[in-house]
């Protein structure tokens, strides 16, 4: 896992590592709770939505009443009159053709989510530990097979760049271009009704640029395909973890990569950015239960087994002829 290592190199703009070798930041040391960041993806996935509901009076704009006992049909109110095929066909109910809803939606439901500040932050820091496993990232799809090394951190001059141009040049300078292929080799149209409303094209998604001063990098990079731009002041669940899926391929910027420290802190450190507050630790550092039971002091506390009360007597008998 990436919190082993110790330090993190960095790269230059042309794909060679520099001098200058970061310490791993707290954050990455977060247990992977899957769990949790699906749940707390949902509940912030709620918070998007705008308040829908559907007309008081649609089911009803018939005039319609039921035939009652006796007919030997459905006490469905049915259409009145005659001389046309909707005469005498049911309406009003859900199971009607042209009838209202069951249970129609209505402004006032609960549309959005107040989640935990703790779940947030503890989700949060997941979705970023899980962006430098590279079993995490590559199990979600990215291509990554020629990346130096995870978490991959580059000089902030990457945040000095104001043409696109210069942008895919360090893409493919950094072997990262490939996963930004894959999402143009993914795009295809919405199956659905959503082909009219303005979101056609659908596609995987790409790395996410993670930086700390943005001085054109953003003019950059915002129009290359699955390409994600995130301040690292304003980290984001929905972007780091698509679907509640860990292991998103992160790229950082040095100076964005030294801030993690302040803004989350440590395992024994606080951080300087939140109130009390430091990185989830793990309760268990050792999950390995064989090793655990062999222990001396484990050994030591358990009782030895009972070899005699183990064995089977055999009583042998003489048959009677």
């Amino acid at each position: 896992m990436s919190h082993i290592r110790q330090t993190v190199t960095v790269y230059g703009l042309d794909s060679q590592p520099t001098s200058t070798n970061l310490k791993m930041p707290g954050i990455f040391t977060t247990p992977l709770r899957d769990d949790l960041v699906s749940f707390v993806h949902d509940q912030m996935r709620c918070n998007s939505r705008q308040a829908h509901a559907v007309k008081k009076r649609a089911g009803h704009g018939v005039s319609a009443e039921s035939w009652g006992t006796g007919r030997a049909v459905a006490r469905i109110p049915r259409v009145r009159g005659g001389g046309t095929q909707r005469s005498g066909q049911g309406a009003f109910g859900n199971m009607c053709r042209g009838g209202h809803m069951f249970a129609g939606l209505k402004v006032y439901r609960k549309w959005h989510r107040k989640i935990n500040i703790n779940q947030r932050r503890y989700a949060l820091c997941a979705a970023v530990a899980a962006t430098g496993i590279p079993a995490a990232v590559m199990s979600r799809g990215h291509a990554i097979e020629e990346i130096p090394e995870l978490p991959l951190v580059v000089s902030d001059k990457v945040e000095e760049i104001g043409t696109t141009k210069n942008a895919v040049k360090i893409l493919r300078v950094l072997n990262a271009y490939k996963d930004v292929d894959k999402v143009k080799a993914s795009e295809r149209w919405r199956a659905g009704t959503g082909k009219m409303r303005n979101k056609r094209i659908v596609r995987k998604r790409g790395p996410v640029i993670i930086y700390n001063e943005d001085k054109g990098l953003t003019r950059a990079f915002r129009n290359i395909p699955g390409i994600t731009l995130i301040p690292v002041n304003a980290l984001n669940l929905l972007k780091l973890a698509p679907g509640g899926n860990l292991g998103r391929f992160a790229i950082w910027t040095e100076s964005a990569f030294r801030k993690l420290d302040s803004l989350y802190g440590t395992a024994n450190k606080l951080s300087q950015e939140k109130v009390d507050y430091h990185v989830p630790r793990c309760i268990v550092k050792n999950t390995c239960m064989e090793s655990i039971l062999k222990h001396p002091n484990i050994q030591k506390a358990v009782k030895k087994p009972n070899l005699l009360a183990q064995q089977k007597k055999r009583y042998l008998k003489k048959r009677v002829k």
